[in-house]
């Protein structure tokens, strides 16, 4: 009888016997494999196969200690099995301990397995073992990761601008129908010896400032024909700067020498070198004549500073033996107060050469027609600036440093004018001075260009200079200011 006072039928003891009678041979080393991976397989198959069945039942699940197989048990109840399953089902044995599949855990064969067998009614199963997967909606969980760190951005792609387009290089054109003879290009340069080396000239000199409200430049470039021929250039060019502040004042020089006479080039450079000196020795007191307006004053100082510059050319005439006229040069030269208060721009030199104004966009011829030898005029200039020339008159004492000199051979030409926002005043040389005058072509073309927009740069200025024309091959110098 069990405990819950039932009588089990004969054929249960039968089977109780047989699965835990005394006789039956107790576990212990046999062939099949025995390690803790088999026994562990064997345990999951067949709880594994207890699982499945549990889950095709609609039923509650029980929950049923195991018991013990080393100890004996009491008579199972009515129903349930050795391993608290089921009972097992009508016609079908159970399984023997000789039977191969209790060596395997008791796994049933294919034919045996719980989702073919007949549903039974009113089993009791166990719920899924610790290791299984619990049956049902799986929860999701939840894991502590560490994110990976997000890569830092890159770094925006900015196309690089586009290079402005390079403005197109000074070219040296010409005017005319036809272009000159000579190649616009220097070819030969100037043959030389361990004795001339100190009275070499470059090819081109270019230069340039901005004082006060006006924009200089000034250039000095070799003739077509001189670098045709490997010839030096005759004409020299001096531009400087005496004094500081307000006060101080800009000396542009343009000398060119004797065509033809071999110390030409030297006659130049020193007339320019001393027309410097003198004035830069007598910087201040110009200056003040200047802004105070004193143009008496200015022109017998510089009358006088001109003189002197002429007496050393013939005195080093002499030292080199040579006739005054052969060891000479035209001298023109130009004063610029740096002082933005002051606009008198004074003018003064001896010989040929040419000084323009460009006003309102049309020239002006600023050096009139000298008359004949032996006179002295004085005449009113276009604008009613006015425009004086002495020819040998006596003068008083210069208040200016320096001794009397004996006059030039040439006319001093003096001039002071005041001048206008937009004027361009022009010095130059006779290189540049003759195809002004006779070249129409040239001297507008060259009033299009200083017209249009500010000053140009020195390269731009260095090709204007150089705009050839037919027929005029000669240096040219220039020093050109552009008023703000």
């Amino acid at each position: 009888m069990s405990q819950q006072g039932e009588r089990p039928a004969a054929h249960e003891d039968e089977w109780w016997r047989r699965l835990y009678g005394e006789t039956a041979p107790d576990t212990g080393p046999s062939g099949a494999a025995d390690s803790l991976d088999d026994r562990f397989d064997s345990a999951s198959d067949a709880v594994g196969a207890v699982g499945e069945a549990a889950r095709e039942d609609v039923h509650p699940v029980t929950a049923v200690p195991l018991p013990d197989p080393r100890r004996p048990r009491a008579a199972p109840p009515a129903g349930p099995d050795a391993r608290g399953l089921t009972a097992p089902p009508a016609g079908r044995e159970p399984l023997s301990p000789q039977d191969p599949a209790a060596d395997r855990g008791a796994r049933p064969t294919a034919e045996q397995a719980p989702s073919q067998a007949p549903p039974l009614q009113g089993r009791t199963a166990f719920g899924p073992a610790p290791w299984e997967a619990p049956a049902g909606p799986r929860s999701p969980r939840t894991f502590a990761v560490r994110a990976p760190a997000a890569p830092p951005p890159e770094p925006p792609t900015v196309a690089p601008p586009e290079p402005p387009a390079d403005p197109p290089r000074p070219v040296v054109g010409h005017v005319g129908d036809r272009p000159p003879t000579y190649a616009a290009e220097p070819a030969a340069l100037p043959a030389s010896g361990p004795e001339d080396l100190d009275a070499l000239v470059p090819d081109t000199v270019l230069d340039g400032a901005r004082h006060g409200t006006y924009t200089l430049r000034a250039a000095s470039v070799r003739g077509d024909s001189a670098r045709f021929r490997g010839e030096p250039r005759r004409d020299a060019l001096l531009t400087a700067r005496f004094g500081t502040g307000d006060g101080a004042l800009v000396l542009v020089a343009v000398a060119g020498g004797v065509r033809g006479e071999g110390q030409a080039p030297l006659a130049a450079a020193d007339a320019c070198r001393w027309i410097g000196g003198a004035v830069a020795r007598s910087h201040a007191r110009l200056s003040d004549d200047i802004r105070a307006g004193r143009r008496g004053d200015l022109k017998s100082g510089l009358h006088r500073l001109t003189d002197r510059t002429y007496g050393k050319l013939r005195a080093r005439a002499a030292e080199l033996g040579l006739e005054p006229s052969a060891y000479s040069a035209d001298l023109r030269c130009l004063l610029l107060p740096a002082d933005p208060e002051c606009r008198t721009r004074v003018f003064f030199g001896v010989g040929s050469g040419g000084l323009f104004r460009l006003r309102d966009g049309v020239w002006q011829d600023l050096d009139p027609v000298l008359p004949p030898s032996g006179t002295a005029t004085s005449e009113a200039g276009p604008g009613g600036d006015r425009l004086t020339m002495d020819l040998q008159i006596t003068t008083p004492r210069s208040p200016y440093a320096g001794e009397p000199a004996p006059a030039p051979a040439e006319p001093f030409r003096f001039r002071a004018s005041v001048a206008r926002p937009g004027d361009t005043l022009l010095l130059c040389g006779n290189g540049l001075a003759e195809p002004m005058r006779e070249e129409p072509a040239l001297a507008g073309e060259l009033a299009r260009r200083w017209t249009a927009g500010g000053p140009p740069g020195l390269p731009a200025y260095l090709a204007d200079t150089q705009l050839r024309a037919k027929g005029h091959a000669d240096d040219r110098t220039s020093a050109a200011v552009w008023e703000a």
